[in-house]
């Protein structure tokens, strides 16, 4: 079970920032939590032996990438 992360930016006072600076910290902080990703996991069930499918396609689908990209260098 994961550890329940809550996710803060603060402004310093001494230092003024734009606010839209703050949104790509706290969109970054998101991201590096992987929140949404847990999110859209989470809206339905899927089997585990659907999890584990979907899984192996996707390291597939990198390590095909990853081999084109080698190809493509050399």
């Amino acid at each position: 079970m994961k550890k329940a992360v809550n996710v803060s930016v603060k402004a310093n006072p001494r230092k003024p920032v734009h606010p839209e600076k703050l949104v790509r910290r706290f969109i970054k902080k998101c991201k590096k939590e992987k929140i949404v990703e847990e999110v859209r996991d989470r809206r339905y069930y899927l089997k585990p032996s659907e999890k584990k499918r979907l899984k192996r396609e996707r390291a597939q689908r990198t390590r095909r990438k990853e081999d084109l990209k080698r190809l493509k260098d050399k």
